[in-house]
């Protein structure tokens, strides 16, 4: 399999390791753009693991039908916790994350909090969901990126260190501009524009132009507060 992963220990600023039966469709998020980037500078490194290697049944099955009935499969207790304490035993980590509909929805103060940490366990789940004991014994935190339900783990578990590898010092080119993203000072982001100045008749806002930066500062302020009261009010509640 192609992963794009760095499977030596090297002293990078932050760890992923990522729980999953379905490690292909991790492939493509981890092997392209800023995240191969801060991988190959070796700021970050994500490793993913293939829940599959710690069975112990001859089909390496995962699952198993839920106790008291109902529709669905649910993921065994065993495999998980096999790989996660073989993790634990060769590193400290500061979270284990599973990434599930029902947890805390990831917000901006959330990847903002976990870019500052070390080493990271993800969980993804499938089917049904996984053994509560998992959830119970292990979990640190559980986080949902929607009020929506997936087929699996994986795509949020990219998600989420997407959002945090980003953060770290060094990953960006310009590390001021995910200062200036979206949410990070509460707030939605000014609109932008870049050349030509003028396109079928549409002009960009004679302000950017002129290179009066305190004017420029006080007009993508306002603009971030119309367009958060017009398209996000409830963050101006907080």
């Amino acid at each position: 399999m192609g992963l794009f992963v760095l499977t030596k220990s090297y002293l990078c600023a932050m760890r992923f390791d990522i729980i999953t039966v379905l490690p292909g469709l991790l492939e493509s998020p981890f092997a392209h753009s800023i995240l191969q980037r801060a991988q190959k500078k070796r700021v970050c490194e994500i490793v993913v693991h293939n829940l599959r290697d710690y069975t112990h049944n001859k089909h390496r099955s995962v699952d198993d039908y839920p106790y008291g009935g109902g529709s669905g499969m649910v993921m065994q207790v065993e495999p998980f916790a096999a790989c996660i304490e073989k993790l634990q035993a060769e590193r400290v980590y500061d979270e284990i994350i599973f990434m599930t509909p029902d947890g805390e929805t990831l917000n901006q103060s959330i990847a903002n909090h976990l870019s500052t940490k070390g080493n990271i366990i993800v969980l993804c789940g499938h089917y049904k969901g996984i053994d509560q004991r998992i959830r119970d014994i292990y979990v640190t935190r559980e986080l949902s990126i929607g009020d929506y339900v997936l087929s699996g783990g994986e795509l949020p578990a990219a998600v989420l260190v997407d959002a945090v590898v980003r953060l770290i010092p060094g990953v960006l080119s310009d590390e001021t501009s995910a200062l200036s993203d979206s949410f990070q000072g509460g707030l939605l982001d000014a609109p932008i524009y870049t050349r030509p100045a003028e396109w079928r008749g549409y002009k960009v806002p004679e302000v950017l132009l002129n290179g009066n930066e305190a004017a420029i500062n006080q007009w993508r302020d306002e603009q971030a507060f119309a367009r958060t009261k017009a398209r996000r009010p409830d963050l101006l509640d907080d």
